[in-house]
């Protein structure tokens, strides 16, 4: 299990705050392992393919999606690897101030 510092957590939780960027994140956890284009993308959410291009990028940098090329397209999926590690963090903090956390 991959342990978590306050840096990274802000890093990773900052990028997912942003509303199109959680949705892009999520509906590429909805595809699987297999991932789907940014065209994909763009065409699920509404997104400029420009859009979905910046927020790829920011997903990127933080670990939370990867990408491939396949033939003529790069092919995003999320990689979820530090999702519990943060869930973990914040309960650890948040469990000695109640039982309700």
């Amino acid at each position: 299990m991959n342990r978590i510092d306050i840096k990274s957590a802000a890093e990773v939780l900052g990028a997912l705050a942003h509303e199109n960027r959680l949705k892009i994140f999520l509906l590429l956890v909805e595809s699987g392992p297999d991932g789907i284009s940014a065209g994909v993308i763009s065409a699920s959410s509404d997104l400029t393919p420009s859009s979905v291009t910046f927020h790829l990028k920011e997903l990127s940098r933080t670990g939370l999606v990867k990408s491939r090329q396949q033939g003529r397209f790069v092919i995003y999926s999320a990689t979820c690897k530090y999702i519990a590690p943060i869930l973990e963090f914040l309960h650890s903090k948040c469990a000695s101030l109640s039982a309700d956390c």
